[in-house]
């Protein structure tokens, strides 16, 4: 099930007519603790407002869908991008999500025009729920994180980056179920570092690669509607044992914080999970080298405005 660079290449022109490139920028040395070179993936600009939208498009790409469509279980955004990739290629979608999904998110779900269901407390009572339901339809089934298709199509962005910013040394990654982290980490293979930043909420990477392999954990949080998995994929976990070199957590008031730094200073609006790279930069929990090249990826923007006071 391992994912590979020419997986990658593959889901990339598999994807190209259908997803965004998206920009980089770099940011003024010592911004945010960082005391060499510090530049932002602004993967919240994607279709769908985030990364996701690359995998789902490429495992529906990959194999024939069946006339009653696809289905999945997500937080948000993955159900989100499963949604809008359905509907530019034709397809139904029906979409589980727990009650912690944020209105935005909901929203959007439906603007996509997938049928809906809002199913218990997190996202492992939706996947539940999912598949069942896809048991009893015969639906494609698009996971958020565990399918090799899915972490090909995230890697992508990686594959992206890697010919706009050819010499980074470091890379911060959010993981929740460990999809994006999972496709970076199988396109740089050690080229580069790639560091896994969890809350304390939702720690199933730092956990998993403590105890040798994926567990079950308590899912809470600020950022747990997006990095809530309560057990990290096994792919996932499989490319970071060999090339992911650690995961750093961080608490929910560094990531609240970091999200109000990327609006103050750039007026950028991201949702928790995609300030947590940011948040390891100032609480600590990584700290670069004077000359370090750090790239972190602004994975999510489906935030809830009135987080910022904006109207």
């Amino acid at each position: 099930m391992m994912v590979n660079r020419e997986d990658i290449k593959r889901a990339a022109r598999r994807v190209a007519a259908y997803v965004r490139p998206t920009p980089v920028i770099s940011l003024e040395s010592g911004i945010w603790n960082c005391p060499g070179h510090l530049s932002l993936k602004l993967e919240q600009l994607q279709h769908s407002g985030s990364f996701k939208a690359r995998g789902a498009f490429n495992r529906l790409l990959s194999q024939p869908v069946p006339p009653v469509g696809v289905i999945a279980a997500s937080g948000g955004n993955h159900g989100a991008a499963v949604a809008y990739a359905a509907q530019q290629l034709g397809h139904r979608a029906e979409i589980f999500v727990p009650e912690i999904s944020t209105r935005v998110k909901v929203e959007r779900l439906r603007s996509y025009g997938a049928d809906v269901h809002i199913v218990g407390a997190t996202y492992a009572d939706a996947w539940f729920a999912s598949e069942q339901r896809a048991r009893e339809t015969g639906a494609l089934v698009v996971h958020a994180y565990n399918q090799p298709e899915v972490v090909a199509g995230q890697g992508t962005v990686g594959y992206e980056l890697s010919r706009q910013l050819p010499d980074l040394d470091t890379l911060l990654v959010a993981v929740g179920g460990g999809g994006l982290i999972g496709g970076i980490a199988s396109w740089f293979q050690n080229t580069v570092r790639v560091i896994g930043v969890e809350t304390e909420g939702t720690a199933s990477m730092y956990r998993a690669l403590q105890a040798g392999a994926p567990v079950d954990v308590d899912v809470h949080g600020l950022a747990a509607d997006a990095l809530g998995a309560r057990r990290v994929g096994e792919l996932a976990f499989e490319i970071a044992q060999r090339y992911v070199e650690r995961v750093v957590l961080v608490d929910d008031e560094a990531v609240a914080r970091a999200q109000l730094s990327l609006w103050n200073d750039l007026r950028l609006v991201a949702e928790p999970s995609a300030a947590a790279g940011i948040a390891a930069l100032q609480a600590g929990a990584y700290r670069p080298a004077p000359d370090e090249r750090v790239g972190i990826f602004i994975c999510g923007g489906n935030a809830q405005l009135e987080a910022f006071s904006i109207k």
